[in-house]
């Protein structure tokens, strides 16, 4: 994995800072100058210094019609990262999800196999927090076929964190163990801290806060860039539920910077529900609301419902049963559907304690496909031939024809045409394995 270290040359502030004076130009290699100067100005002088420069080299980027050239071919693919990571420094989701895409068709048109695998693994993480956990299978499993086809090894990191946020403790556990040991020896910081907040995730999941803390603790501390979005909201609730405020207001102080310098509806959601953790009686309330309203407005769905099942929890602690039940059922329905089983069984046990019977999801009702054959599926229903589907999974033609027999059979249909109504019905209806 791309390690987001960068040499630094000298001048480096002089010239992001005349980058950002000067009137943005429409050629790739501009881009490209503006884009490694706004990246290293944030490593030098920090994120408030840096944000406008940020934002600009961000929006140039987005604007840029990079179709052909060198630079334009870099910044297609390895500038795709670099990009995605000042994406996620601005919180702009919108835009991290637009650069993933972009950089994943870009790397598959040209054949890049290597830029692929981690094109794949960046826009996994996208679709892993919009709760579309079977598209994230769907991309580490690709990733895998090309790692087999091509004798490169996998870069599917990124299965780490889906297996913390599906709460399976026993693989997540060994896949954070494996990934830490890796990162470890090999020198890759950012391999190490991206386990350390997929321990976080899954302790938060489990209500084991103490080891939630410790392990978003360890990758905070680290300052990688691109990584406080994802950690910050674990280390805030693990520290307010192990009783360290002072934690908790560092980080509150941390998205404080953020917030006035890029008030997206994801950090300004973040922070309210920082806030309402810090808060008592009516300003936490209202806090919790602003957090759930503003999140509600992002693709984000995986805090949205996180959102939901903490004000839940607060509403009980505070003997408001009616109301906690309504924001509980909430969390759990959307856990639930998404697949983030020990959340959604935290969403249940707190249901239990208002007095309400709370089931488990039934798992008779969901059609189990595997990985592989959901993403047959779906491509055939885009309107691709076997042949097509072969070659964008990198499989033969007899290999798609397989899969498609197999899922015909779950589904009970007979034809392509039908495999537009067998998977529309949303999430958790077919479930990969």
């Amino acid at each position: 994995m791309w390690s987001g270290d960068l040499d630094i040359p000298g001048g480096v502030r002089e010239t992001a800072e005349a980058a950002l004076a000067a009137p943005p130009g429409p050629d790739p290699p501009r881009a490209a100058d503006v884009l490694l100067d706004a990246f290293a100005l944030r490593l030098t002088d920090g994120h408030a210094a840096a944000a406008a420069a940020l934002t600009r080299a961000l929006e140039l980027v987005l604007d840029l019609d990079i179709s052909s050239g060198e630079v334009g071919r870099w910044l297609r693919l390895a500038g795709g990262r670099v990009s995605q990571i000042i994406a996620l420094e601005l919180w702009d989701f919108e835009s991290w999800y637009v650069l993933a895409t972009r950089q994943a068709r870009s790397a598959r048109d040209a054949g890049a196999l290597v830029h692929l695998q981690f094109a794949l693994n960046y826009l996994a993480r996208v679709h892993l927090l919009t709760g579309d956990l079977s598209a994230t299978a769907m991309m580490i499993e690709e990733d895998r076929v090309i790692a087999a086809a091509s004798g490169n090894p996998p870069a599917a990191h990124t299965q780490v964190m889906l297996a913390a946020w599906r709460g399976r403790e026993p693989e997540a556990s060994e896949l954070v163990e494996t990934t830490m040991r890796e990162g470890t020896a090999s020198g890759l910081g950012r391999l190490a801290d991206g386990a350390a907040y997929a321990s976080s995730v899954l302790y938060n999941g489990l209500g084991r806060h103490d080891a939630a803390r410790d392990a978003a603790w360890r990758a905070f501390g680290h300052r990688q860039l691109g990584h406080g979005p994802l950690v910050v909201p674990e280390l805030a609730e693990a520290a307010a539920r192990t009783g360290d405020i002072d934690l908790v207001r560092a980080t509150l102080e941390w998205l404080s910077e953020r917030t006035r310098a890029a008030p997206t509806d994801w950090v300004l959601g973040i922070e309210a529900r920082v806030r309402a953790l810090l808060g008592e009686g009516e300003a936490a309330e209202s806090c919790y609301r602003e957090s759930i309203e503003r999140l509600g407005r992002t693709r984000i769905r995986v805090q949205l419902a996180r959102a939901h099942l903490l004000y839940g929890e607060w509403l009980r602690r505070e003997r408001r049963r009616g109301e906690a039940r309504e924001q509980l059922r909430t969390a759990r329905n959307m856990l639930d559907a998404m697949g983030i089983d020990a959340f959604a069984e935290r969403a249940r046990r707190e249901l239990q304690a208002t007095g309400e019977t709370a089931r488990r999801r039934s798992a008779e009702t969901a059609v189990e496909l595997t990985v592989q054959e959901v993403q047959v599926a779906q491509l055939a229903r885009e309107g691709l031939s076997n042949p097509q589907i072969g070659a964008r999974l990198f499989i033969s033609t007899r290999t798609v024809q397989y899969h498609l027999g197999k899922v015909f059979t779950k589904l009970g249909i007979t034809s392509r045409a039908q495999l537009e109504a067998a998977l529309a019905s949303g999430p958790g209806s077919v479930s990969p394995r």
